[in-house]
Formats: C-alpha cells, sequence, structure tokens
C-alpha cells in the first residue's frame, strides 16, 4: 500500500506587513485526467495507522489551545455540527498552526472560517470549476492556499495550515451537516475528539430535538472510563442536552501530566417514540421528511448465498476473521431460512449443489466445510457470483423457497478478479443480466486492494449496499455487524405514496426490502394547498400479509414548535431533503450508462450543492477574505476508499435502483375513500357508518348488548353482569370457522356501590387459516400461528393476510372482515387518563346480514336465527319515561321495560340514543341458557354445545 506524496506549496501571503503560510495536502482529482488504466486503482491514500496515532486537532510548537468548542445541533435526525477553536502563537517567532477536524464520511462540510489577527476569511461553496478558476487567480499572485479531506478509518480529516507571526490570535471555525442513519434499532452521532493537548476551555454540547419524543438516549463509554461521570444528559420528553466539559485537571493522562487523555470518538446514541407501524411524517419550511420504522413484525424467510473469496491473498488473519465472522452468522440463521456457500479462488465450489434448510444438522456441517478452506490461487468474481444466481433462481423455479421470502447473495472478497472475466464492467453487466428483481446482492470488501467502486455498483444496481471492512483485529466484528443489519427483513416492495399534486421532486420512493432496526427516509417538496394537511400512504408485504398503512401532517404545525425551541436547527427539512437527493444523485451518476447522462446528473449535483452550500466531489468551498484579496480553496478530492461519487444507501435496507429525484405522485388507494372526511356543510352529521351497514347488533359500555331484529322491526337490549377477566363467547360459528370472544375489565374503582364491566380485548379468530386479531385498549395485534405482527392505534392501515382483512381507522376504530361474508367492528373508546373511575374500553358492532352457517351461536350469534317476538300490554311504568310490557320469547313471557341505549358510531362522545326493549337478569329468557354458559377458557375458543 503506497502512500500520497505530499504536495506542500509554502505560498507567502503579505498583510500588514505579517507573513502567513498556507499548505495544500493532498492533490486534486480532475476527471479529465484521471488515469484511464484500471491497474492503477490498487495505489490506494489512506491514513496509515501511525499517522491515526499522530493525528492531533491542533498542531505547531508553542501554540497555545485557548478553547476547543463543539457544538452538535439535531433536530429530526438531521445534525449541523460547528466545531470552534482560538488558540495562540506564544513563541518568539513565527510559527505554523494546523486545524484538523475528522468529520463522518457521510457528512457535507457546509462552511469554514478563519480570523488571523483580525483578518476574516468566509467560505461559500461554488461549482468546482469556478473555485478553482479564483483560487488560480488568487495563486498566480502568489496569494493563495488549499484545504483538502483526507482519509481515516472510518473518518475523514478537514486539514488547513497557517503560518502566523509571534503573538498572533487565529480562530477556526468548521460547519457540518449529515443525516444520522438508525441502524440496529439506534441513531449513533459521532464526535471525534483529539486536541492532543490540555484545553483550558474544552466543551462538547449536543443537542437534541425530535418533535414525536425521545425514547431513550445513551453516552457509550468510547472516550476512557475516567471520562465516564463528567458527560451529563438532560432529557425532556422531546429534548435532550448531553454535555461534556472536562477541566484541565480531568484532561490530564495522569496527575502531573501535561498531555490530554481526550482521544477517540464521543458518542451519543438515542432513539425515538413511534406511536405506529405508519411511520412519521413531519412539515416545515415548505418541504416534508416521511420517517418509516416499523417493528413489531415477524421476521421474513430468508434464502441467502455466501459467496467468499478464498484465493490466496486471503490467507492469515483476513481469513481466520471471515471463518470466525461465519461462524456466527451461521447460528444466527432460522429454521425459516435456507442458505448455501460457494467459495472462490480460480476455481469455483459449493458446499452445496442447492440452497438447503438451516437446520442444525446443515449448520454444524456447514461451520465445519468452513473451517477446511485453505485460500489460495487467483480471483474468480465473476464465476462464483453467476453460480450463486444460478442457485437462487433454480430454488425459485423449483418451489424450493416461500414466494414471500427474501433472496439474496452476500460476497466477501478483499481483491479485483484475476481469473476468467477481469474487465469489471463485464462482470457489473453479467451480475445484471441474470439476476431477477427479487434478488438483491450486498459486497463486503475487506482492505484497500478491492476495487471498492465495482463493488458498490454492482451492489446498488441489484438492490443492495456495499460495506467496507477493514482488515484489522476486529474484522470478524464488523462481518458480524453488518450481517446483523440484514439479518431480519420485515418488508418486501415498500411504496411511500402521496396524494396527486400534493408534493414534487421526490426522493426515492420505492424500496425493495426493509430491515429491522433500520428506517426508510423519504423527503420533497410541498406544493402550495388550500389543506393544511398533507397525507402519505405507504404500502408493502410483509410474511404472508399485505399492508397499507396512512399518516398525516399538519403543514404549519412543526415550524410554530420548531419557533420556540433554542437550539433546534429550523433548516433541517430543506436540508436534509437537499443532502439525500445529492446522495441519490451521486449514487445514479456512478451507474450512469451515457457520459451525456452522467454531465446531466453532474449538473444537477452542483447545482443543488451551491443552493444548499455543501462540499461535495464536484463542488468546493472558497474561503476568502472579506475584500476577497486572499483565497483558500478547501476541495473533496477523490475518495480512494470509495471512489469518487460513491453514494450512501439511505433509509437502511436495500433500496431500488431509480435514485434520481422526481415528481411522485399518487391517487390514494381505493380503500381510504370510506375516511376521507366529510365537506363542512355535512360536518355536523358526523362520519358515515364506515362502511357497516345501519342495522348492527351491538355491544357497548357497561356492557349493554343491543340486539337489532329485522323482521320484527324491534331492538332488544340487556346487560351482563360479568366479572373482570371473563371471557364471554359473541359468535362461535364451527360451520365456517370463525368465533368472535370479548374479555372483561373492570374500571379503577367501585361507583355508586357498582363496579362498571367493559370489553377490554375483542379476538376474531379464524380456524381454517389459523389467522388471529385481537384488538385491545393499547393496539391491534394478529397472528397466524407462527407469525405475529402488531399496530398501533396511532395510524390509519390495511393489512390482509389470506381471507382475512383488517381496516384500521387512526385513534378510531377496526373493522376485521373475514372472507367478505363476515364483519366485526370494534370501536376505541379513550378516557382522560387521570381519571379516578373510568378506563379505556372497546365497543363491538356486528351486522345482521353477516353470513354465518347455521351452526352459528353466541350471545350475538345465536339472533342470526332471528326467534319469534310479541310484545303486548304496553303500559306506564314506574319511570314515566320508561314504557314497561310484556315478551313472548322463546316459550318465555318477560316483564320489560322500554328504554334506551347507546350507539357510539355517530359520536364517540355522547353517542346516538337507540330505543329498546330491555331484558332484566342478564339477559335471562331471551338468551340460550344462562349468560355463564357463554363464558370460555380463552380468547380463540368456541362455544361447547348448549
Amino acid at each position: 500500500m503506497r502512500r500520497l506524496l505530499l504536495l506542500l506549496l509554502g505560498l507567502l501571503l503579505l498583510h500588514q506587513g505579517r507573513c502567513f503560510e498556507f499548505v495544500i495536502d493532498g492533490e486534486w482529482e480532475d476527471e479529465r485526467s484521471a488515469p484511464q488504466d484500471r491497474r492503477e486503482r490498487h495505489k490506494r491514500a489512506i491514513l496509515t495507522s501511525e499517522e491515526q496515532e499522530d493525528f492531533e486537532a491542533i498542531r505547531g510548537d508553542g501554540i497555545i489551545v485557548k478553547s476547543y468548542k463543539v457544538e452538535s445541533r439535531i433536530t429530526s435526525r438531521f445534525a449541523h455540527t460547528t466545531v470552534k477553536s482560538l488558540v495562540v502563537n506564544s513563541g518568539s517567532k513565527a510559527e505554523s498552526v494546523s486545524f484538523n477536524v475528522q468529520i463522518p464520511k457521510r457528512a457535507f462540510i457546509t462552511n469554514f472560517t478563519m480570523n488571523v489577527n483580525g483578518m476574516t476569511f468566509l467560505g461559500s461553496v461554488k461549482e468546482k470549476t469556478v473555485a478553482r478558476s479564483l483560487y488560480a487567480q488568487a495563486r498566480a499572485r502568489g496569494k493563495a492556499a488549499g484545504i483538502v479531506r483526507a482519509n481515516s478509518q472510518d473518518m475523514e480529516t478537514f486539514k488547513t495550515e497557517v503560518h502566523v507571526p509571534a503573538g498572533s490570535n487565529v480562530e477556526f471555525e468548521l460547519h457540518y451537516q449529515e443525516m444520522i442513519q438508525r441502524r440496529l434499532g439506534l441513531y449513533e452521532h459521532l464526535l471525534y475528539l483529539q486536541p492532543g493537548r490540555l484545553v483550558p476551555q474544552f466543551q462538547v454540547d449536543v443537542y437534541i430535538f425530535e418533535p414525536r419524543g425521545i425514547s431513550r438516549v445513551q453516552t457509550p463509554n468510547t472516550l476512557g472510563l475516567q471520562f465516564g461521570e463528567l458527560i451529563r444528559v438532560t432529557t425532556t420528553k422531546n429534548k435532550a442536552h448531553i454535555v461534556f466539559k472536562p477541566d484541565l485537571q480531568q484532561q490530564r493522562t495522569c496527575g502531573n501530566c501535561t498531555g490530554s487523555a481526550i482521544d477517540g470518538i464521543f458518542t451519543v446514541t438515542y432513539d425515538v417514540n413511534r406511536d405506529s407501524n405508519a411511520g412519521e411524517l413531519q412539515v416545515s419550511d415548505g418541504y416534508f421528511v416521511q420517517f418509516f420504522a416499523p417493528s413489531n413484525l415477524s421476521p421474513l424467510p430468508k434464502n441467502i448465498v455466501f459467496v467468499i473469496d478464498v484465493s490466496g491473498s486471503m490467507w492469515g488473519v483476513k481469513m481466520k476473521q471471515t471463518v470466525e465472522a461465519m461462524q456466527a452468522i451461521l447460528d444466527d440463521l432460522t429454521i425459516d431460512d435456507h442458505f448455501n456457500i460457494v467459495d472462490f479462488n480460480h476455481n469455483v465450489r459449493c458446499w452445496s449443489e442447492e440452497l438447503v434448510p438451516a437446520l442444525s444438522i446443515q449448520v454444524a456441517d456447514a461451520k465445519r466445510y468452513i473451517q477446511t478452506i485453505r485460500p489460495s490461487g487467483g480471483t474468480n468474481i465473476n464465476e462464483a457470483l453467476m453460480r450463486a444466481v444460478q442457485m437462487l433462481v433454480r430454488a425459485s423455479t423449483q418451489g424450493i423457497i416461500d414466494s414471500r421470502s427474501v433472496s439474496m447473495i452476500i460476497l466477501v472478497s478483499d481483491g479485483d478478479p484475476t481469473v476468467g472475466e477481469i474487465k469489471l464492467s463485464t462482470i457489473q453487466k453479467n451480475v445484471k443480466r441474470v439476476m431477477r428483481e427479487e434478488f438483491s446482492l450486498f459486497s463486503l470488501g475487506i482492505g484497500f486492494d478491492v476495487d471498492y467502486d465495482f463493488l458498490e455498483r454492482v451492489a446498488m444496481e441489484n438492490r443492495g449496499m456495499a460495506q467496507r471492512i477493514y482488515a484489522n483485529h476486529d474484522a470478524a466484528e464488523q462481518l458480524r455487524m453488518f450481517y446483523s443489519q440484514v439479518s431480519s427483513p420485515l418488508l418486501r416492495r415498500i411504496t411511500i405514496q402521496f396524494p396527486e399534486d400534493s408534493v414534487s421532486d421526490v426522493t426515492q420512493n420505492r424500496f425493495d426490502k426493509y430491515f429491522s432496526g433500520s428506517e426508510l427516509v423519504v423527503a420533497g417538496k410541498v406544493l402550495p394547498s388550500e389543506s393544511n394537511t398533507l397525507t402519505s400512504f405507504t404500502t408493502a408485504s410483509a410474511d404472508r400479509i399485505d399492508i397499507t398503512l396512512e399518516t398525516e401532517a399538519d403543514t404549519a404545525e412543526l415550524d410554530a414548535e420548531l419557533a420556540k425551541q433554542q437550539h433546534s436547527f429550523t433548516g433541517f427539512a430543506r436540508q436534509l431533503w437537499a443532502y439525500i437527493t445529492i446522495k441519490q444523485l451521486i449514487s445514479e451518476r456512478s451507474l450512469a450508462p451515457t457520459a451525456a447522462k452522467k454531465r446531466k446528473i453532474t449538473q444537477r449535483i452542483m447545482s443543488l450543492a451551491v443552493e444548499h452550500q455543501f462540499v461535495t466531489p464536484l463542488t468546493a468551498l472558497l474561503v476568502e477574505s472579506e475584500d476577497a484579496t486572499e483565497r483558500l480553496l478547501a476541495d473533496s478530492p477523490k475518495d480512494p476508499k470509495h471512489g469518487c461519487c460513491s453514494g450512501v444507501g439511505v433509509g437502511g435496507g436495500s433500496a431500488s435502483s431509480g435514485h434520481s429525484p422526481v415528481r411522485v405522485v399518487y391517487q390514494p388507494p381505493p380503500w381510504v375513500q370510506m375516511t376521507t372526511p366529510a365537506p363542512p356543510s355535512q360536518a355536523e352529521k358526523g362520519p358515515e357508518e364506515w362502511a357497516l351497514p345501519q342495522q348492527v347488533n351491538l355491544v357497548d359500555n357497561d356492557p349493554h348488548f343491543i340486539i337489532h331484529l329485522p323482521r320484527s322491526n324491534l331492538d332488544v337490549c340487556f346487560n351482563i353482569d360479568s366479572k373482570p377477566g371473563h371471557i364471554l363467547n359473541l359468535v362461535s360459528d364451527t360451520g365456517t370457522g370463525v368465533v368472535v370472544n370479548g374479555q372483561l375489565i373492570g374500571s379503577k374503582q367501585v361507583h355508586r356501590n357498582r363496579l362498571n364491566n367493559y370489553f377490554g380485548t375483542i379476538s376474531v379468530y379464524y380456524q381454517p387459516d389459523g389467522v388471529s386479531v385481537t384488538v385491545g385498549t393499547d393496539g391491534i395485534g394478529m397472528t397466524d400461528g407462527r407469525n405475529n405482527h402488531s399496530f398501533t392505534w396511532g395510524a390509519t392501515a390495511e393489512i390482509t393476510q389470506d381471507g382475512v382483512r383488517i381496516s384500521i381507522v387512526k385513534d378510531s376504530h377496526v373493522t376485521v372482515t373475514v372472507n367478505n361474508n363476515i364483519q366485526v367492528m370494534v370501536l376505541l373508546h379513550r378516557v382522560w387518563k387521570k381519571n379516578p373511575v373510568n378506563v379505556d374500553f372497546l365497543g363491538i358492532y356486528i351486522p345482521n346480514n353477516n353470513r354465518y352457517s347455521p351452526l352459528v351461536h353466541g350471545l350475538i350469534g345465536q339472533f342470526s336465527r332471528e326467534p319469534e317476538v310479541r310484545v303486548y300490554d304496553i303500559h306506564e311504568g314506574v319511570d314515566p319515561l320508561k314504557k314497561e310490557a310484556t315478551m313472548e320469547v322463546k316459550g318465555n313471557k318477560l316483564q320489560v321495560t322500554r328504554g334506551w341505549q347507546k350507539d357510539y358510531r355517530r359520536d364517540k362522545r355522547r353517542g346516538s340514543n337507540v330505543y329498546c326493549w330491555f331484558i332484566h337478569n342478564s339477559g335471562k329468557g331471551f338468551i340460550d341458557g344462562h349468560y355463564t354458559d357463554y363464558i370460555v377458557p380463552n380468547l380463540t375458543s368456541f362455544l361447547q354445545a348448549l
């Protein structure tokens, strides 16, 4: 591995009789002059371990660092970080001062300013050609300097150096922005701290504002044990402040030492509250961002072909670490997964000829096979990938694998092809040609002898992503961590849609897969509208179920909230949209099929980067004095590890190949029409009956049963005086295989000498498919005995599995439909959380026209066979408002009272009156048997014959 020769240009600046010398570190990347010989690609430039150890934020003998301050403002996952330092040349002669900052590779520098003895340099982002032209003019006059970024393992380094006279004061200030990605269930924000010396005023502040609320904040002890207690974390519902402010003594490596113990990465991790699986839609300053990170879904089965490079260059620690990682990865496979191993050097071998289920005996045999591998020979990547794809195609064609499973190839290699097809563009075309739409390719490049550009292109083009694995002592952990990110796919074919004419310039909104613990992010511009609400619709496929989710956002609410926050980043949505768009365009540029297409994308990137002030591989930061007589240039050279234009996968999981921002709008799916708000003139009427017929049997409130008898045109009501915890059967139909049960809960305390009972859980079980839907006051669950999926009341959604469809209307009701024949609606009643007596409860509404079998029974089901009812001798009762009468039904004469109960479908708060004849004594004489006959042992139990 050769090291990049440093080009040091000592350039003299004359200003008020004082000398300033700036240094250029690195070489300009010029596309026109880039070497065409791909064999040169191995000449990588990296920051070696020795250079890492020598890294200091501030360099210079005789230099006193007065202050070093880092501040990050994170708003809705988007971070703006500022690094400031004030230094003084305390020596008796001129001195060179270096200011170095390591920033995350995915960040964009947005500005740099410097003040030297009152001479201020201000930055502005320009197209690289424009910036270079202005820079060249200054250099021609002998007044110029350069600032570039070098590379380290996970970060990249911003460097500048200035030569100042004795007694000079120099202030540095660097700004950069990044979207914080969610991995394994956490957002991770990294700040590299290595001042190299003691600093009197040393402080780090991280401010986090998340509109939905912060669920947890952690500060892993990555700097050292002695600093753990110095990190202060203050949190409220939606804000957090992390401060690290060690004094001089606390910074020392030992009691009397002069060296600083601060040397490493300051880490903050957090996650946000999610009240539904529909995601979080935010609108600010004319832009929207949709965050989508569902949970409580069963993972999809996986089909994985591991393609492992075992060429001679893998000998030693690389192979040892790979074997160690594969041992753990294979142990993580489940019995629903299928897998195989292809290892290759100049030849290609397969552990098995076909994909095999991940049974314990198969996994054990595969682990033994891996341990026998001895690296040698060349590298035949093309043939290995062809064999892996053919294996998946054959398994799919033969029906070996589930059509709803996720199929992927994971390639692990440390070098470029040397055997068979060695032309990278041809290999890329070959893979693209044979890969099916449902397959994904993930590329892991070990070390720096592999062409990472190629690995990234071939992965992105095939719905995957690439990652570099650093060949050191923790390479095995890096491999395992990567696998953890893709080991639990929850959804396939995700599309986030918006109503027509509501948005424009939408970033990638179709995703091939969503992996547990990650996040999909879509952003765009909000078009002018009379409505103050923006709605999104997300469709996806999970294990055996199809999902449609609806979420909405007030277009003015967030801006009003941001204005109140002292440390929020008010322009986050605009910058986040630009950040995602540029990243995706950079990825698309690397895949551009023609030079014309590449030029068009290049122009779009430059235009956006200049408008939003991002230093990208195609723009530069021109830093000039206020009178524009002295200039510096901050450029982003070709990254020798990632290539000029590598992109960052946004949103976790693999993305589809289309990356350009386009206007993508859709009509809402048909099912949402029933939830469309009524026009203002009809608002007093309330919403429609939600597709349920007027005539229903219902149970609501205490619980009060209301049975509608169509032929008699009567409503008959009764109460059930059971106990909390009892499960009552409402519908039991062994003919259709449907059972509806409800479990009672009690009020918090006795009221008026009585403990009220309510339904707290309703279960609809469809026995033929083994699908059970459980509706509670805190959420909705769906299981088929093997997979479990959970949804909250916080979003409108539709879920289908086999013959069962669930329609959720946000914070209102759930409708469960079985085979389009039987429908049950469950209504949510919320009460004030601090209510001393009442609790949240459910109401049940079941249409009369449900098509049951003749075997149906239950407290409600039995009345699908309407009994003969005769009401006579109607007369005044004790209560003058309530008539009394005699009812003949099922051979019984019952004394009944005319009263009313509530139907809450139109008005959940007050309800509408339903006049009915009330049966006393828990429906005795009207229902078959006694009410205790309808108590069943669990929520999926059918009723025993009465």
